[in-house]
């Protein structure tokens, strides 16, 4: 993707922003922040019978970046399982987006990703945990 093509990926995720909002039932909801650009993103999401996210939303305030992002990446993990969101890599998403243009932002093109990470991580280990019992 060439930087134009990145811009215009970039704008419209922000223009048009996917996934956004909130869910009832969710089974991850985590909030992340970035103080250094005050990006705030809640990330949800809800996982089917088969282990699969089925509804994933987002909302929160922040930077062109960090709302774009949030936007794409709610897109790219439906229908994914626990281990297939923890595979992801910061560096694919940044790859993703646009490298050039989000490498002066990394802590803003990844916050969401991370956020809706570590959501995942913890259901995923609660879900073991009760699976062990």
């Amino acid at each position: 993707m060439d930087r134009q093509e990145a811009i215009d990926f970039l704008l419209d995720h922000y223009d048009n922003p996917r996934n956004q909002g909130e869910l009832d039932q969710a089974d991850v909801s985590l909030t992340g922040g970035n103080p250094g650009c005050a990006d705030i993103i809640t990330v949800q999401a809800h996982f089917d019978h088969d282990g699969k996210i089925d509804a994933v939303r987002w909302h929160g305030e922040g930077c062109t970046i960090s709302r774009a992002a949030a936007s794409y990446v709610t897109e790219m993990v439906e229908g994914m399982t626990p281990d297939e969101v923890e595979a992801m890599t910061f560096e694919d998403l940044i790859d993703q987006l646009g490298r050039e243009l989000v490498m002066t932002r990394p802590t803003c093109a990844t916050l969401a990703l991370g956020t809706l990470k570590r959501g995942v991580h913890e259901y995923h280990m609660h879900k073991r945990a009760q699976e062990d019992l």
